[in-house]
């Protein structure tokens, strides 16, 4: 995280008092606000969708909607282009889209209304396949996300770093899901909140478990630096799989350069005036949206719309 001591302690006093707060809404014209998000069946659509209901409530002026992506490498092209107002995207995505580095070939210009919350890695294998270590995998066909999606930009740093060649598919969820079940890939990654409900269906027809990824961590952050995490999956969060640790990686609700201060506010208003609205039912919860890590943003600058929203909640 870049942001200075006393930028940080100064925001983060301010978020410490939301509760109690009343500040003046959106007064601009009325405009659409269009949030790029996800695939249908994991969080990143639902997160959006509730984001675009409070933020209607909210701000009458402001007409949210929330569009279904392959997700944060798309998001990001949305926002370049000006075809979203809004975009979720991983934190290391955006890092790299942000330096200009791979998958991007020059940088790409935003900046973030807040740290939303924290995606987990999940490596899905059959129960009953005999997969139970990455270098299982050798060779082996692996459904590794969507092509404009950041699971399959981690997915392919994930496996070069632990030198396991994998005969490498590019699935949405839906397809990857009924890849596993027909065996025709013998794994799938997915980021998403713990549990994904498109996981937890699949799970009452073709039994899964997921594979513990922490040990590789070590090799991704001396690549691509302290971006990635290790996070905790509680036991029984999809039936009859066993707690293990994974990797984890911050999702970021970005804004495209154009979005106005004032839209921006709103939005940053919204997000840590009613966090308890923005978790999605399905949800374990505890990787869920945190008034005290909104500005958590690394490298990534936070938008001054939301930035000047945080202080003024301080009053």
């Amino acid at each position: 995280m870049t942001m200075t001591v006393t930028r940080r302690t100064a925001l983060l006093a301010g978020l410490a008092t939301l509760a109690g707060c009343s500040t003046a809404g959106y007064r601009g014209p009325e405009r659409e606000v269009v949030v790029a998000a996800g695939e249908s069946g994991g969080f990143y659509l639902a997160f959006a969708e509730l984001l675009a209901q409070q933020l209607n409530l909210a701000e009458p002026r402001l007409r949210a909607t929330a569009v279904a992506t392959e997700a944060s490498v798309e998001n990001l092209r949305r926002l370049r282009d000006g075809r979203a107002d809004l975009g979720l995207v991983l934190g290391d995505v955006a890092e790299s889209a942000f330096a200009g580095a791979e998958p991007f070939s020059v940088p790409i210009a935003f900046s973030a209304i807040g740290r939303v919350y924290e995606n987990y890695h999940q490596l899905v294998v059959r129960a009953d396949g005999g997969v139970r270590s990455l270098a299982d995998l050798t060779g082996r066909p692996v459904a590794m996300g969507a092509s404009g999606s950041g699971v399959a930009v981690f997915s392919t740093r994930l496996f070069a770093r632990a030198e396991v060649p994998v005969k490498a598919k590019n699935l949405l969820l839906g397809e990857a899901i009924n890849a596993l079940a027909a065996h025709e890939v013998d794994a799938l990654l997915w980021s998403g909140g713990i549990p994904t409900p498109a996981l937890t269906e699949l799970n009452r027809t073709t039994p899964i478990t997921l594979l513990p990824l922490d040990s590789h961590l070590p090799a991704l952050r001396a690549g691509y630096g302290p971006v990635y995490d290790q996070v905790h999956v509680p036991a029984q969060a999809y039936q009859g799989v066993g707690e293990l640790r994974t990797i984890g990686v911050a999702n970021l609700l970005l804004a495209a350069p154009s979005l106005p201060d004032d839209v921006a506010a709103a939005v940053a208003r919204v997000l840590a005036g009613h966090a308890a609205d923005l978790v999605p039912a399905a949800a374990v919860g505890t990787q869920f949206l945190d008034v005290r890590t909104l500005i958590g943003t690394g490298k990534v600058p936070l938008h001054p719309g939301a930035a000047s929203a945080y202080r003024a909640l301080h009053g």
